[in-house]
């Protein structure tokens, strides 16, 4: 049977695509294009096998305390070994919001609790100092599904704010729809592959169609590398982005050439930000190292 793959259709998805276009990945790529916190969501109820999300969207679903049972799922790859840049975006016409630090106290919109764009809203509070303990940093969190009621919700005034990936935001402020307030890389390598514990039991042994794939995701990473052009060509003509975003966006990424395996210092280094940050509470939640599972292959890789 098939796995069925959860990603997000954006740019990052390139060499996904190239895997299943040229090299002959027997997969069902379903979009989720609200990101990784329904992802989380779908690998739990058993709708997806596999995913590929956001670091901090992974691991803030299995560190949280009271996850159920063992949790659904386990980082098994690395698919993005650059951060993320998360640019802070509000509405167009809103002239109280004049920088980064005017946002303290503000309403932040998410996508969804433990979402990427949630944590990062922590994230960027303890950058800032805003962090106090036993207080909220916002004066509220508006949960809002999706980019585009995102979007719709700083220029009505729902939310004062929200960050999402910078070339995906950039569009809609060259159109005039919102505003670049400023950016925030994340402390960490960005993307992860998790599966579904039904497929990557805690004793290593990964299910054979998920070593399948990190073979089929490295052919496909070759190829983005050695075929830029062909890159260009189809996340300006299938992404919606224009061909100088597109250009401009590959100069600040790298992908693995080997995508199995996860460096434990990336978890445990994401698990103490997040904890400083307020995300996490030591002692509380899955450990770091009980999130991952590697197969020995993806253990000699991770030590390269």
């Amino acid at each position: 049977m098939a796995l069925r793959i959860g990603y997000v259709p954006e740019h990052f998805s390139t060499p996904l695509y190239f895997a299943q276009q040229h090299y002959g990945l027997e997969a069902t790529l379903i979009p989720f294009p609200s990101g990784t916190g329904h992802m989380v969501t779908a690998i739990r109820a058993g709708e997806i096998d596999v995913a590929i999300g956001l670091t901090e969207g992974w691991i803030a679903g299995l560190g949280k305390d009271g996850v159920e049972g063992d949790g659904g799922y386990r980082l098994v790859g690395t698919y993005v070994e650059t951060p993320l840049c998360w640019a802070i975006s509000t509405g167009a016409d809103r002239p109280d919001i004049t920088s980064v630090d005017s946002l303290a106290g503000r309403k932040i919109g998410v996508s969804r609790i433990g979402s990427g764009s949630y944590v990062m809203g922590f994230v960027l509070a303890d950058k800032h100092g805003w962090l106090k303990p036993g207080e909220q940093p916002f004066s509220d969190t508006v949960v809002l599904n999706t980019f585009d009621k995102l979007r719709a919700a700083v220029n009505s005034g729902a939310a004062d704010f929200f960050m999402w990936e910078h070339f995906t935001s950039k569009k809609f402020y060259d159109s005039g729809e919102i505003r670049r307030v400023g950016d925030i890389y994340t402390p960490w390598s960005s993307w992860k592959i998790v599966a579904s514990t039904k497929l990557a039991p805690t004793d290593g042994s990964l299910d054979a169609r998920v070593k399948t794939l990190f073979e089929k995701l490295d052919r496909g990473v070759e190829h983005f590398n050695q075929n830029q052009d062909e890159a260009v060509r189809y996340i300006s003509t299938s992404l919606g982005y224009t061909e100088p975003d597109a250009r401009e966006w590959l100069k600040t990424v790298r992908f693995p050439s080997k995508t199995e395996g996860v460096k434990p210092e990336v978890v445990s280094d994401c698990v103490a930000i997040l904890r400083k940050a307020g995300v996490l509470v030591k002692g509380k939640g899955m450990e770091p190292e009980a999130m991952v599972v590697r197969s020995e292959a993806g253990c000699r890789a991770s030590n390269l």
